[in-house]
């Protein structure tokens, strides 16, 4: 048996949230850096160096990567051999209040979804739990930021549909956000399970190492073949046309009912922000 405390589970949080908050992860730097060096349009060819600037801005002065500070979503895997004396809930969102308040980043989150009062601690978070095997805790913070997921959906098809009929929803999905999700961006993709599932997989998808691919053969050519056409359609970086529309694609896929085929689509926007650690 593994003894977490409050203060660690705190602590971790406050570090991954504001860590997420300055600092663009390396995987996509280089995957800016590539898409920078084969445009052929100048004009996204400068966007993308401009973003990559405003990156390292944020890395050396600690200013915010975007001014939309995002409301925080948190991943748990909790090992059946790790034990706690306090709710892990209330530690999750106190290391967020503490991250936003000594930082002052943008709060975001409001009480009520129809009355908009400001919370002003931006929380509560939204947390997803999952029990595994083991005496570890994984914390996986990601502060989603409300453009990419306003254009965000999900689909109920039928099976009939098939593969074209979830292809159709996610090029549709990228033609509809076009340059309001801030591209060049990255497509998170959920296929099957159930209305809820499908999409968590496809918010999970995104926060999958950018340089993997899936280990499910039919989703890892799904990932290629989408690629290819979302940047062929010219939306391009910011939506001003270009080569460079998505830096990756993830499809992550579950089983499902005999006669659904439910699909998600979850945009990220180049400013892909999200910390782990495991304790």
């Amino acid at each position: 048996m593994k003894f977490i405390d409050y203060e660690t589970v705190k602590s971790a949080v406050r570090e991954l949230t504001i860590s997420a908050v300055y600092d663009l992860d390396e995987d996509v730097i280089k995957r800016l850096e590539e898409g920078r060096n084969k445009e052929q349009v100048p004009l996204s060819k400068l966007i993308i160096q401009e973003i990559l600037e405003n990156a390292e801005i944020a890395r050396i002065k600690r200013i915010p990567i975007c001014q939309d500070t995002g409301i925080v979503v948190v991943f748990l895997e909790i090992g059946n051999r790790v034990h706690f004396d306090f709710l892990i809930d209330d530690a999750i969102h106190e290391g967020v209040k503490s991250a936003y308040e000594d930082e002052k980043f943008r709060m975001s989150v409001v009480a009520h979804p129809l009355d908009r009062k400001n919370t002003f601690s931006n929380t509560p978070c939204i947390i997803h739990t999952k029990l595994v095997k083991g005496d570890q805790l994984k914390i996986t913070v990601c502060p989603k930021g409300a453009g990419s997921e306003n254009l965000s959906q999900t689909k109920m098809l039928i099976p009939s549909d098939g593969m074209e009929g979830v292809i159709q929803v996610v090029i549709d999905s990228v033609k509809r956000a076009g340059g309001k999700v801030c591209p060049p961006m990255i497509v998170g993709v959920g296929i099957g399970g159930n209305f809820e599932q499908c999409t968590l997989l496809s918010k999970e998808a995104i926060l999958r190492p950018i340089e993997d691919q899936s280990s499910d053969s039919i989703a890892a050519q799904l990932e290629k073949t989408l690629l290819e056409k979302i940047n062929q359609l010219d939306i391009g970086p910011m939506g001003i046309g270009g080569m460079t529309t998505a830096l990756a694609v993830k499809v992550n896929v579950a089983p499902c009912h005999i006669a659904a085929l439910p699909v998600a689509v979850n945009f990220q926007c180049h400013a892909s922000r999200h910390k782990g650690v495991t304790l």
